[in-house]
């Protein structure tokens, strides 16, 4: 079994980032193939079950794909570690990925901002969906926004490593994609639980104690100054915050590559009337500010390139030059929208559900629930 080298999935991860050539031999069944793998720009994957794949010759396997990094995965790494040994009986030089996708789900990291805001303002995001959530540190407090429960933990640590106490746990919304780390991380540390006033006539029902933030009020932390700007469209309730008024964290009103997608709170029948409402937040709330705004954006897609800080901002400004429909009057933005919207995250009802506080699942169900790509943007322009 030693014979067979692992890679884990941290050094995958900085591989990819890194635009380093990496094929992935998939050794799942298709249709699990299909649900969710492991993407990015430099990635080829191949997609050859197990046992297909012993009984194949590895050279036409891999004939039309880089071998630099070849890394063979499964769900938990183990089907994986004998495909990787056949490859290797061909002297194909695979690694096995280490605990599979099941390790690959787990994976967080984080980047620390290049913003000009009195607080230090950490990127935390989840390779396998592009979830991204904040930490944004000031003094001793420091506030989460968008935590995802999977990584609850994290953030109270990375939080002590720099000398603070979280004292906040913010949602931008009720998210359709992942189950929110708010409830767990009031439950269980000092902090209060925020979520926008706006959100809660969806019937949140949480059985902790949590505080509202409606447009224009604000939440201080340490020496920094968080201010909630409302701005529906994606969901009604959805509330982007402008840290000491130069990084807007927008949630999923705004990517760096796309715009929302308007159809998960009222369906296909209401998505025209919730893109009219992203058009009207976009232009009168999001584009009137400075143009060198940091939009730190709740998600990133497959392709997104990173900052030169490696985190997945980008100035207004450049938002704006990128794209195309942010210039489109609202008829033609609207229809724009609405016309190549990708499938609806998978399991999104029952991650609202929970979300909402109408029903509790456990650590490891969440992250079957949550496997997938996010799909809360429109389409990447």
């Amino acid at each position: 079994m030693s014979s067979v080298p692992e890679m884990t999935p941290e050094d995958l991860y900085e591989h990819i980032e890194a635009g380093e050539p990496v094929t992935v031999v998939d050794v799942r069944q298709p249709h699990e193939y299909e649900k969710w793998h492991i993407e990015g720009a430099s990635v080829e994957t191949v997609n050859v079950p197990d046992r297909t794949l012993t009984q194949s010759d590895p050279g036409e396997v891999l004939a039309d794909h880089p071998t630099e990094t070849v890394v063979t995965v499964c769900g938990t790494g183990k089907i994986s570690r004998e495909s990787a040994r056949h490859l290797r009986r061909a002297d194909v030089d695979v690694r096995n990925l280490a605990g599979g996708m099941e390790a690959w789900a787990d994976l967080s990291v984080y980047t620390e901002l290049t913003t000009d805001t009195d607080a230090t303002v950490l990127q935390f995001r989840r390779p396998s969906s592009g979830c991204l959530a904040y930490l944004v540190v000031s003094g001793d407090e420091a506030a989460v926004i968008d935590p995802l429960s999977a990584f609850a933990r994290e953030y109270v640590d990375v939080a002590a490593d720099h000398g603070s106490e979280l004292t906040y746990a913010v949602d931008t919304h009720v998210h359709a994609d992942h189950v929110s780390g708010v409830r767990e991380l009031g439950e269980h540390t000092d902090a209060t639980a925020v979520v926008p006033a706006a959100a809660v006539d969806r019937g949140i029902d949480y059985d902790i104690s949590y505080e509202t933030i409606a447009d224009g009020e604000t939440l201080e932390v340490g020496n920094s100054t968080i201010a909630a700007i409302h701005t529906p469209g994606h969901t009604s309730g959805m509330t982007a915050y402008y840290v000491d008024e130069a990084v807007l964290l927008t949630g999923d009103g705004l990517f760096v590559d796309s715009v929302a997608r308007p159809d998960l709170e009222a369906g296909a029948d209401g998505a025209p009337e919730a893109a009219a409402q992203l058009y009207q937040s976009l232009q009168q709330r999001v584009l009137t500010l400075p143009d060198e705004t940091l939009i730190a954006p709740g998600h990133h897609g497959t392709h997104a390139e990173p900052a030169a800080d490696g985190s997945y901002t980008a100035p207004l400004r450049d938002v704006v030059e990128r794209l195309d429909i942010l210039s489109l009057p609202e008829e033609e933005f609207v229809e724009a929208v609405l016309a190549d919207m990708p499938p609806r995250p998978a399991n999104h009802t029952q991650l609202i559900a929970t979300n909402l506080g109408q029903r509790d699942i456990p650590r490891q169900r969440a992250l079957q629930l949550e496997r997938g790509p996010n799909n809360c943007a429109a389409t990447a322009d």
